[in-house]
């Protein structure tokens, strides 16, 4: 989806315009001739790719949540070598970008997620529960490294806030009426970063007053 720079496949196309829908109108509140016409097939084409709407929305939150991790690995992988808290910093940085352009260009995803996670099949939602554990604990496992004065329950709780920040985009108002994407992007990586040093100084604080 937003990391991809080849022209999207149909069945890409068919999820996007699912994913716009959803989060927009509800997933009862969307026929699946209204995903065919957004993509310019007869409703009935739409089974060609997919047994139907269950089977897009499952796709849309197992899909995101498995590329958000495997990007994550990626990055952990292009920094090896790296090494000592400067290299973790680079680290954190990159999860941060990496994170910061789903939750810029995937919003309707986000919305999703909140709003129809529990009306997928038991399997399906635990699936995505697995990977965003993993995620949380590769997280949770930089963070630490940049900020060893944080406990794994501290820096799992600073990792989950600053997820609720960066995910908030959808609240953030129309597109057009926010500063540009770039602007928009370095204010929230700026706000990511004094979140993790927030939550590492009230440690430091806790621990020098006991």
């Amino acid at each position: 989806m937003s990391t991809r720079t080849d022209a999207p496949t149909r069945r890409e196309q068919i999820l996007k315009e699912a994913a716009r829908l959803f989060a927009e109108r509800g997933f009862h509140g969307v026929g699946v001739d209204e995903i065919g016409a957004a993509v310019g097939i007869s409703g009935p084409g739409l089974y060609r790719h997919f047994p139907g709407k269950d089977a897009m929305l499952a796709e849309l939150l197992v899909g995101i949540s498995g590329r958000l991790l495997t990007g994550a690995k990626r990055r952990l992988a292009e920094a090896d070598g790296q090494a000592g808290r400067a290299g973790a910093e680079a680290v954190l940085d990159s999860l941060i970008e990496g994170h910061i352009d789903f939750a810029l260009d995937d919003r309707p995803l986000i919305t999703l997620h909140d709003r129809e996670l529990d009306r997928l099949r038991e399997s399906d939602r635990k699936l995505v529960r697995q990977l965003q554990r993993q995620y949380v604990e590769l997280w949770v496992e930089v963070v630490r490294k940049v900020h060893p004065e944080l406990s794994e329950p501290a820096a799992r709780s600073a990792v989950h806030s600053v997820f609720g920040l960066l995910n908030s985009t959808p609240h953030l108002g129309r597109a057009g009426t926010l500063p540009g994407r770039g602007d928009t992007a370095r204010l929230l990586h700026r706000m990511a970063r004094g979140a993790f040093a927030a939550a590492a100084d009230s440690s430091a604080d806790r621990l020098a007053a006991g």
